[in-house]
């Protein structure tokens, strides 16, 4: 598995290739590309490559998939035996960002590319022969039937 630990919005994320992730609202249009290049940690097959702060020629590219407003919270301050309320709401803006490749030294470790390789078609099994027997049977009892 291979992932990378980035900073957006003065928060650290572990984002993985092929998966969306809400962080804070960045200034790109709706299917747009985003890299970021603010790489802190990157693993891939077991092999470690620790930033000090940052992995060196390492960039994550993303897509913006749609802008969005987070949960509501609400913050509540009140003062005992002096009548002073004070209710507030507040919603995050956010964006949600689909992990495209993790690259590292210029090179795409994992992406689109690598993830579509991966996988393979599915067989179909066929149908096991105590289910075919027991179709067969039917077909005999039906034809038994048929006959009286």
């Amino acid at each position: 598995m291979t992932y990378a630990i980035i900073e957006t919005g003065g928060k650290q994320l572990r984002v993985e290739a092929g998966r969306f992730y809400d962080v804070d609202r960045l200034a790109v249009d709706e299917d747009g590309k985003v890299t970021l290049d603010k790489v802190l940690f990157v693993e891939h097959d077991g092999e470690v490559s620790l930033g000090q702060p940052l992995v060196e020629g390492a960039t994550v590219e993303a897509t913006v998939l749609s802008h969005l407003r987070g949960r509501k919270i609400i913050v509540y301050k009140m003062r005992p035996k002096k009548k002073t309320r004070k209710k507030q709401g507040h919603r995050q803006e956010l964006t949600r960002l689909m992990i495209d490749a993790i690259n590292l030294g210029g090179k795409t470790i994992v992406g689109e590319s690598t993830t579509k390789q991966e996988s393979s078609p599915k067989r179909t099994e066929p149908k096991d022969k105590a289910g075919a027997s027991a179709e067969k049977a039917g077909a005999e009892t039906d034809a038994s039937k048929a006959d009286s």
